[in-house]
């Protein structure tokens, strides 16, 4: 297999708006008529909304502290919404005609009490969210809310977007996981010779460039030879392991299939990939079926 070839790829609003709604229709606003708010998660509290502590029972403490950024509103409210991941969207003001700057925290009763449609453990599913913004009343009466009902932002894209404020909080329901580190990955298992076709075991690195979300070094065992990795990327969702199809270095080109013995051991850390080349996959790949072991350092 070390003869195999690749082709490789050539890899190749000055203004702030707001939208209000005001005698049923929309009227655009410039930033130095309404207020923007600013958000700040404590450091020290939940950065997520953490399902395996409301499965064990254990009170969340999700904290944070409001601002106003910009404009004099004359009253303000803490809002947010409870999008599901299939598909309905609550709506609920967490804490009415508040005091800004201001610090602010809550429980798992506190999200029971405000959304009337959450009642138990059971209504929280992971890859629903909660968000949290603000609802403006303006000294002219006029009512300036920077989230809209489905959650998204109700505001321009420059200020969405803006590296300067935080308009809005978003807690993922997800679980905590800490995979990154150095692993030894070893082939336990292949529909060809594992002499001769892959380099096991060998060392590897996981990172993980966004939460729940891992890179792994070389997905291949360094099938294509010395000094050629391609990485695989997965994500684990409170110990249930899925592997993204596409590979990081050529899509398209080096594809995975996720076959039933890919899991996590929560005992010893070690992560099974059982992994079969696309049919689409390049340069005689296709079909090669094999599974990594990989264990921590």
């Amino acid at each position: 297999m070390k003869h195999i070839k690749i082709l490789l790829l050539v890899i190749v609003a000055t203004f702030f708006s707001f939208s209000c709604e005001k005698d049923g229709g929309d009227s655009a606003l410039v930033l130095e008529a309404g207020a923007v708010a600013n958000f700040t998660k404590d450091a020290n509290a939940d950065q997520i909304f953490d399902l395996t502590k409301v499965l064990n029972g254990t009170p969340l403490n999700m904290s944070f502290n409001a601002s106003v950024s910009q404009g004099l509103p004359a009253s303000a409210d803490i809002i947010a919404t409870y999008a599901t991941l299939a598909g309905p969207v609550y709506n609920s003001t967490l804490f009415s005609n508040v005091t800004l700057p201001g610090d602010f925290s809550l429980s798992t009763n506190d999200i029971y009490a405000a959304f009337t449609e959450l009642n138990n453990i059971d209504d929280f599913q992971l890859g629903d969210v909660l968000t949290i913004s603000t609802r403006f009343t303006m000294p002219d009466g006029r009512v300036l809310s920077l989230l809209n009902n489905d959650g998204t932002d109700n505001t321009g894209t420059t200020l969405s977007n803006s590296k300067l404020v935080t308009i809005k909080i978003s807690y993922p329901v997800s679980c905590p996981t800490m995979l990154e580190g150095n692993y030894i990955s070893t082939v336990i298992s292949s529909n060809l010779p594992i002499a001769g076709n892959f380099r096991s075991p060998q060392p590897v690195t996981i990172t993980q460039p966004a939460a729940g979300t891992y890179n792994l070094s070389d997905g291949t065992a360094d099938i294509f030879g010395p000094d050629f990795p391609i990485g695989l990327e997965f994500t684990d969702v409170c110990g249930v392991i899925t592997v993204t199809e596409k590979s990081l270095s050529f899509p398209g080109q080096v594809d995975f299939a996720q076959g039933p013995g890919t899991n996590l051991d929560p005992d010893t850390g070690i992560i099974t990939l059982d992994l079969t080349y696309t049919a689409t996959s390049c340069c005689g790949l296709a079909g090669i079926q094999f599974t990594l072991e990989l264990k921590p350092n």
